[in-house]
């Protein structure tokens, strides 16, 4: 077929980019298969079951975009250039093919259509806006949270020529060889105008640059993605797609009794211990820091951080431990580069995994779902059952719970001494109770916890609802063992819990304290406990919308709402406390800054309500600063390690008479109490 556009140049130019052609894409392919081969040294893993709620995700998350949007002018730019890719990949696989195979712009279904030919002028220029905006981010608004390296300005700046050359390649077409779509392209008519009082060979050479930087940049960055971190821009969809669809309180469970028999690790120390999936989410991490932007820890100034814990779990999958993974001979005399590094300990301090409170808000962040949490949580596992390194205070913590089956040793026998002081039943007293109230540890012994089982125990019995206790058949739930990282007492005291439960025939079940709402409802289940378990907020939700209790006492006072973490980002309550506390009488809600889905942790999970923090500012006191801020006249919140951290900074800061702190459910009796106990 004969050409009557431009042409690259002569024939030793198609052969030359043949040659260019093939030589990136054999370096992309070499890459490529190096890095699969690395992921495939990670445990199996199956991550391809629902695949409805999996293309769901891929939809509103990756082409949707929704969680970077949640930070508009991030998200703008990174809409602006995710979506410009997506468009213009088709004109630069239109550029390169015109170059390989001469005459293929003159094929009649090629250029000829003008929604086609607008795509992709419209989205050239907003590419180079929103690098422009990237731009400008990094360099004068420098949010903690971004990294300024070279890398990152190195692929803005081949992104921004590939944009350029792009409306340079169809400026100068529009002159050497116009056509009815034309008209579509406004953008590439001003670049086409600027060049009008050229001669055609000027032009034609102009076009010719244009497009071997586009084709040259475009190889480039083939090679070179492989090796940067803009890696994820292959691997964001298939990480985002294969991400875990089991309930978020849910954390992996390992048979416990076979590792131990075959001397399996039951934790993970090395980088292929972790699974394939865990691995692939190494190599996707885009460095956003929108991770570390919301971890609590961060936050306080400690040394976690969940960008650079994914980060350095990533050079060390694909530098200190890729040689060993690919099967590579050392050297002939056993010498190496550097000494071996232990993931948990040298490249992972392990303060960095202490400092963890498991709130999930790093998770929920991360716009290429990324699952840091279960990560630490494995690492912990090592620690605490292979490597016998733990926090002091944990240790006792573990003693305690086995010893007596709560974290403070308080006697068994005393558990139940709240419920029997105010008439409460047990199962065995009442057995055809319509709820289990699940007491936990803190509400059966802490003293000011206590005092919201009581109150909730009252609003039960108003509403006419059929409840009882274990009483001391109850023992601690596990979750802060489990988190903690000593996975083998936490399914004792799950696999005895379960056991009672079933003895009993229990199906219905309220508690107060989010742990044990997820750990119960969502974790017993691997043991065969399959309960329908609520949280007491839900419940008094539900019985206030039926009339069955009636909030009258007015209580007239602005509240600020603490969302925990293990009803909230676990579990999606938000709606349910809230619409309790406003059915009050005289209550007027204020949110703090972060709350919802952006609430901060009090501090308490992942085992922190039993230790000390040592590094950074205490956890406690930021989130209570966050709640001074709107000003309110009390703190409302619906978990005891919550009430207890509160009620520690209020007192530390010495505004415990000014700003009382109390459970959702206290709140709600106070307003519903009989008329013979005002």
């Amino acid at each position: 077929m004969e050409t009557t556009g431009p042409t690259i140049g002569p024939p030793v130019a198609v052969a030359l980019i043949w040659v260019l052609t093939l030589g990136a894409v054999a370096l992309f392919a070499i890459s490529a298969r190096r890095l699969v081969r690395l992921l495939a040294a990670g445990r199996p893993e199956n991550r391809l079951d629902q695949p409805g709620q999996r293309l769901q995700t891929l939809l509103v998350d990756v082409f949707g975009q929704r969680r970077l949007l949640e930070r508009p002018y991030s998200g703008i730019l990174h809409v602006l250039i995710f979506w410009g890719f997506v468009v213009t990949v088709l004109g630069s696989a239109e550029h390169l093919l015109h170059g390989l195979i001469p005459g293929f712009l003159d094929w009649p279904v090629i250029g000829g259509w003008g929604v086609y030919r607008f795509s992709q002028d419209l989205f050239s220029w907003l590419v180079l806006v929103g690098v422009v905006m990237a731009v400008y981010q990094r360099v004068v608004m420098r949010p903690p949270r971004l990294s300024l390296n070279l890398d990152g300005m190195v692929i803005l700046g081949l992104i921004a020529l590939l944009m350029v050359s792009n409306l340079l390649i169809f400026g100068a077409r529009i002159i050497l060889a116009p056509a009815a779509a034309d008209a579509w392209m406004p953008a590439s008519q001003l670049v086409a105008r600027a060049m009008l009082g050229l001669p055609a060979p000027a032009v034609e050479a102009l076009y010719r640059v244009g497009w071997w930087v586009h084709v040259t940049v475009l190889l480039g960055f083939l090679v070179y993605l492989p090796q940067s971190k803009h890696l994820h821009i292959i691997t964001a969809a298939p990480n985002s797609y294969l991400r875990s669809v089991k309930p978020k309180g849910q954390l992996p469970t390992i048979d416990i009794e076979k590792a131990l028999e075959n001397d399996e690790p039951v934790g993970v120390s090395k980088i292929e211990q972790f699974t394939w999936k865990d691995l692939l989410d190494t190599i996707t991490c885009t460095e956003c820091g929108r991770c570390q932007a919301e971890c609590p820890a961060s936050i306080s100034g400690k040394e976690l951080s969940p960008k650079y814990l994914v980060l350095n779990l990533k050079d060390h999958l694909l530098h200190d431990e890729a040689d060993r993974l690919l099967g590579k001979a050392p050297a002939a005399n056993g010498a190496t580069d550097h000494a071996p590094k232990e993931m948990v300990g040298d490249v992972i301090h392990d303060q960095v995994l202490w400092d963890c409170v498991t709130c999930r808000a790093c998770m929920d962040a991360c716009p290429v779902f990324i699952e840091h949490v279960p990560k630490i949580v494995d690492m912990r596992r090592h620690l605490v059952m292979e490597a016998s390194r733990i926090l002091p205070e944990w240790q006792k913590m573990l003693d305690n719970v086995e010893a007596s089956g709560n974290p403070w040793r308080f006697p068994r026998a005393q558990r139940a001494d709240w419920a029997k002081a105010n008439g409460i039943p047990t199962l065995a007293e009442r057995p055809d109770a319509e709820y289990l109230f699940w007491v936990g540890c803190a509400g059966s012994y802490d003293e000011r916890n206590v005092k919201v089982s009581i109150a909730l125990a009252r609003l039960l019995e108003r509403a006419g609802v059929a409840f009882a206790i274990l009483g001391t058949e109850e023992t601690c739930c596990g979750d802060p063992v489990r988190r903690v990282g000593n996975e083998y007492l936490f399914q004792l005291q799950a696999q005895q819990n379960v056991e009672t439960l079933n003895g009993h025939q229990v199906r219905k079940i309220v508690t107060a304290c989010p742990h044990c709402f997820n750990t119960v409802g969502t974790e017993y289940r691997a043991f065969g406990g399959d309960y329908e378990v609520v949280h007491h907020v839900q419940l008094l939700q539900q019985l206030v919308a039926e009339g069955r209790l009636k909030p009258e006492e007015r209580l007239d006072a602005s509240v600020a709402y603490h969302d925990p973490c293990y009803i909230g980002r676990y579990h999606d309550i938000y709606d349910q406390p809230r619409e309790a506390l406003k059915a009050i009488p005289g209550v007027e809600l204020r949110e703090m800054e972060r709350h919802r889905e952006r609430a901060m942790c009090c501090g308490a999970g992942g085992g922190h309500a039993f230790c000390e923090e040592r590094t950074g500012r205490r956890i406690n006191h930021i989130r209570l600063e966050q709640a001074l801020d709107v000003q309110p006249e009390r703190v409302a919140t619906a978990c005891p390690y919550c009430l207890m951290m509160f009620e520690d900074a209020t007192r530390a800061k010495d505004v415990t008479e000014t700003l009382p702190v109390a459970d959702v459910a206290e709140m709600l009796e106070r307003s519903t109490r009989r008329s013979d106990e005002l």
